[in-house]
Order: structure tokens, then sequence, then C-alpha cells
């Protein structure tokens, strides 16, 4: 029998500035990076917290982890099952009320819109989403309710 692999990952965080100007006017920004992935990103605060809402925030990067996660997942079945899909388009929700204590994210809505080349099985696709999403790390390593409700069309359809 193979040995299981341990996947591990990284990311390393920093901020730079002086929080003895109090909670309303310390600095939010900061930046990230997930080696051995190129790039950073500069993150803040939700806007609600004063952070500057022209940047991502963490609330923002979880539930594009759980979008991302779904579709790539998703692809994967697809691919794998001979299924030609031709598009996919997510407007995923996550909410975090302001009463919840602790304060967590209690819901994430995935609606993938998902188009099959023309003559494909939209039940097939259908399985295979929610195959998908019982295969989606991510979500599986959450605590709150991922709810995916998708659409499927095949080529020619709206």
């Amino acid at each position: 029998m193979a040995a299981m692999t341990t996947h591990r990952y990284r990311s390393t965080l920093a901020w730079e500035g002086s929080t003895a100007v109090g909670y309303d006017r310390y600095e939010r920004a900061h930046r990230l990076t997930t080696p051995p992935a190129a790039g950073e990103l500069t993150l803040s605060s939700d806007a609600a917290f004063r952070g500057d809402s022209r940047l991502m925030n963490p609330e923002q990067l979880l539930l594009a982890a759980a979008s991302s996660c779904q579709l790539l997942s998703f692809l994967a079945l697809a691919a794998r099952s001979r299924l030609d899909v031709v598009a996919y388009d997510d407007e995923a929700q996550a909410v975090m009320p302001g009463d919840a204590q602790p304060m967590q994210i209690t819901r994430i809505t995935l609606r993938p819109r998902i188009r099959l080349a023309a003559g494909g099985d939209v039940e097939r696709a259908l399985r295979l989403v929610d195959r998908a999403h019982d295969g989606c790390f991510v979500a599986n390593s959450l605590r709150t309710e991922v709810d995916v409700e998708a659409s499927i069309a095949s080529a020619g359809e709206r």
C-alpha cells in the first residue's frame, strides 16, 4: 500500500505601523504571500472594522477559497468523467452576523452557473456538483455550513 502524502501550505504575513495611535487610527493594511507562489496581496480588515474597502479582507479570502475549491473539485471530476464543461462562474456569498458570539461566518452560499458543451448530461453534472462539494478540501475544513446552489445548462441554452 502506498504511503499517504501530507500536504503542507505556507503563508507569510507582514504588518508595520503603530497601535499607539489608538483603535480608530492604526493602519490595518498588511502584506500576504503564499510561497512558492509569486506575488503578494495587500489586505486590510473589512471597512466595518475600520479597514480599507479598496483592499481584500480575510473574510473575502475565505469565501473565495471555498468558491475556488468547489470549481477545481468539480472540473477535476468532470474531466475524469469525460463531461465537457465549457464555462463556470460563481457569485458566492458569505454571511457574518454582527451579533454572533464569537463572531464568525455562519453560512457560505456558492451559486455556480455551469455550461456544458452541446448534448451535455445535466443530471450527471448535478451529481458531480454534489460529489465535488463532498470532496472539496476547503468546505471540509470549515465549521460553517457551505451550500451549493448550482444551475447547469448545455450550450445553446440559457
